[in-house]
């Protein structure tokens, strides 16, 4: 091989390898940034991750909701009828945050079974149910309309 076919395959080989190091990084900034959407009924299933984000959402259970007096920390459950998860939250709620209504909150899901909230949506008017909250609840009425 002559001295200048082996710089070119030098030079093709860390291209190649430069490329390769740019997709792998890019995406493993990907993979780390893309938040998932689970419904409470795959969190108490346990197909939900531990202490890694993403999003659950469903109805906030009716007499779930307790406020702490001196903070800003709220506890509450969200459920689709399949399942129920704890949520706690500290900061200030959407206006139209209430019992039986749809949300979906960002957070992380830790090992004691409680989602801890860093962020929580509230639908916007009453027509208005979030997709991701909207599928869920459709499928677990589906799944119960099979059963029986």
């Amino acid at each position: 091989m002559t001295p200048k076919r082996k710089k070119k395959l030098v030079l093709i080989v860390l291209a190649l390898a430069g490329l390769g190091l740019a997709v792998g990084l890019g995406l493993n900034a990907f993979n780390q940034n893309i938040m998932f959407f689970f419904s409470p009924a795959d969190v108490a299933a346990g197909k939900a991750p531990y202490e890694r984000k993403f999003r659950i959402g469903g109805l906030v259970e009716q007499g779930s909701v307790q406020r702490d007096e001196h903070t800003l920390k709220v506890s509450f459950r969200v459920t689709d009828g399949g399942g129920t998860v704890p949520v706690q939250y500290e900061g200030i709620l959407p206006d139209l945050f209430r019992e039986g209504q749809g949300i979906v909150a960002n957070g992380k899901l830790g090992r004691d079974g409680v989602f801890t909230a860093a962020e929580v949506l509230a639908k916007h008017d009453e027509n208005y149910m979030p997709p991701e909250v909207a599928d869920a609840l459709a499928a677990q009425k589906a799944s119960e309309s099979i059963k029986n």
